[in-house]
């Protein structure tokens, strides 16, 4: 099993980062919980890398090595803002999580919930390990409603404690517990094809069984992220035939079946499709298609293309 130092000595180079400005921000829609479509902003805060040395991620490309300055988070939330229109939710992803005090300092946790008061809903992303009084205590400052991701990536036995994320389903399930009891809303990232399972259903199955899973945890909202290569040791791992990237008729499928369980949301992420796809010709629709069902959380009408072959022999 690939260790931290293992996975760090693999990592090809950081990119050079300022510790007072978001690295990115977007503008998007997304279906709230009951049904309507809500705008919503998007920060990527630039703070200390993660402390979670995760197999899989890419996130710490855009991070840095020292502990966050203080004040830096505020003015990068407030530079931000001023770059977006106005919306009802903000999501603040920060390439791990929220309440660790390295990454965001808590003494500027106020002067961020002031900067929110105009947002319905405030999303960030934690640890479940990291799901504690810091998260109540945030959601009694912010004038909305708070949501949390966490990554719950597999629940395959053999999968899970491999990933190096140091939690298990148990842990899992008590984060989401202790959020939900404290009014907090909930969501879950999952993923499709981890690494060390290299089966094309198995890997369907397993991420549909994921998703269960977070719903039976009583998370409101599920988001299907393709495991892709590109950190070091996630190319290692495929040229050890130990990782093998997901097709898009996979994603497809598991994005059909999981909407059709139906208890709650349920997010395809379709950043970078192209890679997952070697037909030119029907990877615009295609990816259409999702977007749109993303938004309309139904499953519509297939498209057709002389390349569709079955979800496991992919393109």
């Amino acid at each position: 099993m690939p260790d931290s130092q293992l996975i760090t000595k693999l990592r090809p180079p950081k990119k050079s980062v300022d510790p007072f400005r978001p690295y990115g921000w977007l503008h998007e829609q997304e279906p709230g919980p009951d049904g309507r479509l809500v705008d919503v902003n998007t920060l990527f805060l630039t703070n200390k890398e993660c402390s979670f040395k995760c197999v899989m991620c890419d996130l710490w490309k855009d991070t840095l090595d020292e502990p966050t300055p203080d004040g830096a988070i505020p003015e990068q939330v407030r530079f931000g803002l001023d770059q977006l229109p106005d919306a009802e939710m903000i999501k603040l992803y920060n390439n791990g999580n929220f309440f660790d005090k390295k990454a965001i300092p808590p003494g500027g946790h106020e002067k961020i919930a002031r900067l929110l008061d105009g947002y319905s809903t405030v999303l960030v992303e934690n640890h479940p390990k990291l799901c504690n009084q810091s998260v109540t205590d945030f959601q009694k400052q912010i004038c909305g409603q708070l949501e949390v991701a966490m990554g719950l990536e597999s629940i395959h036995p053999d999968v899970l404690p491999r990933l190096n994320k140091q939690i298990t389903k148990t842990d899992f399930r008590k984060a989401s517990e202790f959020l939900i009891s404290n009014g907090i809303q909930t969501r879950a990232f999952i993923l499709l094809n981890p690494p060390f399972l290299t089966d094309p259903r198995k890997n369907i199955e397993w991420c549909l069984k994921a998703v269960e899973f977070a719903f039976d945890c009583g998370i409101g909202t599920c988001s299907i992220i393709p495991t892709r290569p590109g950190n070091g040791i996630m190319d290692q791992l495929l040229e050890d035939e130990d990782f093998v990237p997901p097709t898009l008729g996979a994603l497809e499928e598991v994005f059909d079946r999981a909407l059709q369980i139906g208890q709650g949301r349920v997010f395809a992420d379709t950043w970078d499709l192209e890679k997952f796809s070697d037909c030119p010709y029907c990877i615009e629709a295609r990816k259409n298609r999702l977007h749109n069902m993303n938004l309309q959380q139904m499953v519509l009408q297939p498209v057709k293309c002389s390349c569709k072959r079955s979800p496991l022999e992919g393109r």
